[in-house]
């Protein structure tokens, strides 16, 4: 049975959520302040971290950071009041996998910690067979060299330091060089969402990833914006280095 942690202030959040998750079927603990869920998240094992950002003691932002900080990989939703969205960039900067943005429903918690459960499931098995074989796993465009076994990316010689999701995001890029990409289709293959209505995520990884790895983030050359479909990358070749 999948354990999943739940952290909110509000009573009736918490009692909502662990009563639709135990329903479906997850074991539930529960923290209602910041310091309370950065002790659980460190001592305990959970398969997914719910966390609001607006929490007693040690905000939700905080919380991720620490988590990250422990090499605590578990997955992590953050929770935000409609409009912050500085907050929401932070937190997936920190770390956060996803965020979902309040009044949510019970079914949409659900869907969107299945469809992350999916990926990271994906992903660890992409992990093992990179382990067996690292063939074709190497590539350089210009000054950049990516090293998608050793989950490494340099800029002249300097580590470039992305996110998980920036990381996989540049990792679906390469590996579909020249063919243009859709919203739809980034959002799924990366994270694992049929949501059309959560694109607005993808074009933020984007820009974030853009600022890393372009020399003129407002010119791009390598991730292209295909006006009215989408994005394309051009650049990667494979190369031994």
């Amino acid at each position: 049975m999948k354990k999943v942690l739940v952290v909110d202030d509000e009573a009736a959040i918490v009692t909502l959520l662990k009563y639709n998750l135990e329903k479906a079927g997850y074991q539930v603990e529960t923290a209602m302040d910041g310091g309370t869920a950065l002790k659980k998240g460190i001592t305990k094992t959970y398969d997914f971290i719910l966390l609001d950002l607006m929490l007693p003691q040690m905000d939700g932002l905080e919380v991720t950071r620490r988590l990250r900080q422990e090499k605590v990989k578990t997955p992590i939703m953050i929770l935000t009041a409609k409009g912050e969205e500085y907050d929401k960039v932070i937190g997936l900067e920190l770390g956060a996998d996803d965020y979902l943005t309040k009044p949510f429903s019970p079914r949409e918690v659900l869907a969107r910690i299945k469809a992350i459960g999916r990926r990271t499931d994906e992903v660890s098995h992409e992990q093992e067979d990179n382990k067996l074989d690292d063939e074709d796993e190497r590539f350089s465009f210009d000054d950049i060299l990516v090293d998608l076994t050793n989950y490494t990316v340099e800029k002249n010689k300097n580590k470039i330091k992305l996110t998980p999701k920036e990381f996989e995001l540049l990792a679906y890029f390469i590996k579909r060089q020249h063919r243009v990409l859709s919203r739809e289709k980034l959002l799924n293959g990366v994270w694992g969402y049929d949501y059309v209505g959560q694109t607005r995520m993808v074009d933020m990884h984007v820009s974030h990833l853009r600022e890393k790895i372009e020399k003129d983030p407002k010119n791009p050359k390598y991730i292209e914006t295909v006006r009215g479909f989408g994005y394309r990358f051009e650049g990667g070749e494979n190369k031994d280095f």
